[in-house]
């Protein structure tokens, strides 16, 4: 990994040393500063990702299990209402029997019509009093679960409590080495000035182009569901994963979504058009077409139908790093994203070093 990413940082500086030139004379003594200054910034970032996301799925996990807790809260307030009500009812008939029982005595065994009937009279009271018995403990048994579960997920909670906080105290670790990473930016950064300027221009025509395309798609007639499989049988509204193809795309109108953001900076767990983090973005965009993915790049990769890189269609989400990072694929083998700490909503291709090399899959939803 860090051989590949000191790689590409050696390529991107041969283009920085490329565009200035020999306008500016001292790039040739900090060039090897630079290209180690690069090579950390990109290990970093992709380590930052990975410890971004860790956070956000332990927060997804904890807010799972504080809603169990308020379902299991409720539960036990109804099952502590029922006990206390079925117990009042067992005593309220065992007071009924016991008091009706002394003075009438000689009423029940001359009421009887034969010895038959009295025991039955006899026995029906007893069972009223079994009766009463087995549901005040069936509902003892309930409430003791109850309690008993909501014991276990206090506990649970406290546990998931601390896998945030250790997520958390990770995440901050790496954000104090992320200030010495932009000191150390900051003091190449006039060296790279050009470089920067030119990635800005290439993003303004590459944000022009993807809107027209995207546009361009939206206001077409929907194609038939027949492109993509070369020699499919069914395959427009697919059942399972039995064929190779996957189901047409729906959800192309997203990728117009995603490009309005373009220049929002990246924000860690920002899932908002104030800041994005990558699982963040893709949150949102696929919300504004109703449909609700969790805030975490591996859960969205365990969702939706798989795409194989020749089938990728605008609006499928692809994904890199050990499911680490996420983007939208926008067509022409590029894609739309929120890379890292520094950077911002852009669009990149998949042809990239790093995109290339650490590519592990798409999904369509």
């Amino acid at each position: 990994m860090r051989y590949g990413l000191a790689l590409l940082s050696a390529l991107v500086l041969g283009l920085a040393v490329t565009a200035v030139g020999s306008a500016e004379p001292t790039i040739g003594s900090k060039q090897a500063e630079a290209q180690q200054v690069l090579a950390e910034i990109q290990a970093m970032d992709a380590e930052m990702e990975q410890a971004v996301e860790a956070w956000n799925a332990a927060n997804v996990r904890l807010d799972e299990i504080k809603h169990d807790l308020e379902v299991n809260q409720a539960r036990l307030v109804t099952a502590k209402k029922n006990l206390a009500k079925a117990r009042a009812q067992a005593s309220a008939r065992v007071v009924a029997l016991y008091t009706s029982n002394e003075p009438d005595t000689l009423s029940v065994i001359f009421g009887a019509e034969s010895l038959n009937d009295l025991i039955e009279r006899i026995d029906s009271a007893n069972r009223i009093a079994d009766e009463d018995a087995r549901i005040a403990a069936e509902v003892t048994q309930y409430r003791n679960e109850v309690q008993k579960r909501q014991q276990a997920l206090v506990q649970a909670q406290a546990d998931q409590e601390k896998v945030v906080a250790e997520r958390a105290a990770h995440r901050a670790s790496i954000q104090s080495q992320l200030a010495e990473r932009q000191a150390l930016y900051s003091s190449i950064k006039d060296q790279i000035a050009q470089l920067e300027a030119a990635e800005r221009e290439r993003q303004a025509r590459l944000a022009a182009q993807a809107k027209a395309a995207a546009n361009k798609h939206h206001s077409a007639p929907a194609p038939a569901p027949a492109p993509a499989p070369s020699s499919g049988s069914s395959g427009s509204s697919g059942g399972s994963s039995g064929s190779s193809a996957p189901p047409p795309a729906t959800h192309s109108s997203v990728v117009s979504i995603a490009l309005q953001y373009l220049g929002v900076p990246y924000v860690w767990g920002g899932a908002s058009p104030s800041g994005f983090d990558c699982s963040g973005l893709t949150m949102y965009a696929y919300a504004k077409v109703g449909v609700y993915l969790p805030h975490n790049a591996a859960m969205q990769y365990g969702m939706g139908t798989p795409v194989s890189r020749s089938q990728l269609a605008p609006g499928d989400l692809v994904f890199f790093n050990g499911l680490s990072h996420v983007g939208m694929y926008i067509g022409g083998g590029r894609f739309v994203h929120a890379p890292h700490t520094g950077d911002v909503v852009k669009i990149s291709s998949l042809s990239e070093y790093w995109y290339s090399a650490t590519y592990v899959g798409a999904r369509r939803y």
